[in-house]
């Protein structure tokens, strides 16, 4: 099996969903998420490097509070002002992967099945995602209209991202750009194809109250 790194990007203020400590700290089941979401990749890999990235000023609170209790040694480092800095610096920490999947620290539901097929994927793409289907219909604004979009060829895209190591730090390597919503943009704006396989949809992002309760039941 490939050396495998893990960058977690934990960077949310919980003001969403009325919070007064960061959405990743919030306790789920006695545990809190952040420590969920490292717990369901070591259950998946115990030999997986992890690297949490976090705001500089959150980082005492976790170590002193949340951090290293139940899972495998992580390394904790400070973020920037955007992901795309986030990403980068915890993709620095890594050393000695091949391959590195970089996700969501308040995304702690992903399964493994999804993680298997991230991997497997890997064998011959340089760059994975899981995606799913949109089933709701769309439509695109323009201006003061609007018109329907084809959801057959449009999909939700979750996180793991998935990526040969050397590739996607050499994506890296170029400067900011706000079209960068996520790991997959930057790589394509280095010239290489994504690969998409099948999400799951327990897989949620949690940013609001309903998404809390979700996940309450999910991990239950």
């Amino acid at each position: 099996m490939k050396k495998i790194g893990l960058v977690l990007v934990a960077g949310g203020s919980g003001k969403r969903m009325g919070s007064e400590i960061p959405k990743q700290f919030i306790p789920i089941h006695g545990k809190p998420i952040l420590q969920h979401t490292i717990d369901r990749f070591s259950s998946w890999n115990k030999e997986i490097e992890i690297v949490v990235v976090l705001p500089e000023e959150q980082i005492e609170y976790w170590e002193s509070f949340a951090g290293k209790k139940e899972s495998l040694p992580y390394t904790v480092c400070a973020g920037g002002s955007e992901r795309f800095h986030s990403v980068k610096k915890g993709l620095e920490q890594l050393r000695d992967v091949d391959l590195v999947f970089i996700h969501d620290g308040v995304r702690p539901c992903v399964s493994h099945d999804t993680l298997d097929r991230c991997y497997s994927a890997l064998e011959n793409h340089a760059g994975v995602i899981p995606v799913l289907p949109a089933n709701e219909s769309l439509r695109k604004i323009e201006g003061s209209s609007s018109k329907a979009l084809n959801r057959n060829k449009i999909c939700i895209v979750q996180t793991p991202q998935c990526f040969d190591y050397q590739k996607i730090m050499k994506a890296y390597s170029h400067e900011f750009d706000p079209f960068f919503t996520d790991d997959a943009s930057v790589f394509e704006r280095d010239g290489n194809p994504v690969f998409l396989v099948d999400g799951n949809k327990e897989n949620i992002k949690i940013t609001q109250i309903l998404d809390l309760e979700l996940a309450r039941y999910l991990l239950a």
